[in-house]
């Protein structure tokens, strides 16, 4: 079964209301709220409270992802917001195992991302940990971009690492996915596609969930 989480980076933030509204009634059931701290990435996105606002609007899931340079000082804060699930990055300062323990003691789902640059090996230590991996597919900071393909070879490496690690796991790609390459996405082991404008910013979106789920499977749950 292959999940759609629709970026939030990628919707119209003045009809931000609208646009979750949209999401519930596509049937999908996850929301990808990126947060960004400006020095881990070049950008500044979404910060707690931003997150604590959606909680109230929606019970979908919230796939938070941290961004962060030293993501532990900032995990009691998002789950007091509302996060249904933290990712944070294998690159960030803080050592991650730490940081994922403490996402799990707060009763969270966990999951740990990599950069297109970064090899498979860095998080092979942690698969017995987290419960999604995220391959990014573009360089985080700006919503957008194109897809690297070259990155789903990573995926692929990633899905024999979790075969043969014997645990349930999630992979997530995000970055540059549509609806005309979602499918070798799917094809290289993805479990969760992270879509932004390619949900947002499509001429018919419910067509988009039809085209990557099935008409039988639309609603693409957890």
């Amino acid at each position: 079964m292959t999940i759609i989480s629709p970026s939030v980076l990628g919707a119209d933030l003045l009809r931000l209301g609208e646009e979750i509204e949209l999401v519930e009634r596509l049937g999908l059931k996850w929301l990808h709220l990126d947060n960004m701290d400006g020095h881990f990435t070049p950008n500044i996105s979404f910060g707690p409270d931003f997150v604590r606002a959606i909680r109230k609007k929606t019970d979908l899931f919230l796939d938070v992802h941290l961004m962060f340079t030293n993501p532990m000082d900032y995990i009691d804060t998002y789950t007091k917001a509302g996060a249904d699930m933290i990712t944070i990055h294998v690159e960030a300062d803080d050592e991650p195992r730490y940081v994922i323990d403490k996402i799990r003691e707060n009763g969270l789902k966990v999951g740990i991302s990599l950069n297109p640059h970064t090899a498979p090996e860095r998080i092979r230590h942690l698969l017995p940990y987290v419960d999604m991996v995220l391959v990014m597919t573009v360089e985080p900071g700006f919503g957008g971009q194109k897809l690297r393909e070259y990155c789903l070879g990573k995926v692929t490496v990633i899905r024999d690492m979790i075969e043969k690690c014997g645990r349930d796991i999630l992979i997530a790609v995000d970055g540059g996915i549509k609806v005309d390459n979602a499918h070798r996405v799917v094809e290289a082991g993805a479990d969760v596609l992270v879509m932004g404008t390619g949900v947002f910013a499509a001429a018919d979106p419910q067509e988009v969930v039809r085209s990557i789920c099935g008409a039988e499977d639309a609603g693409c749950t957890y």
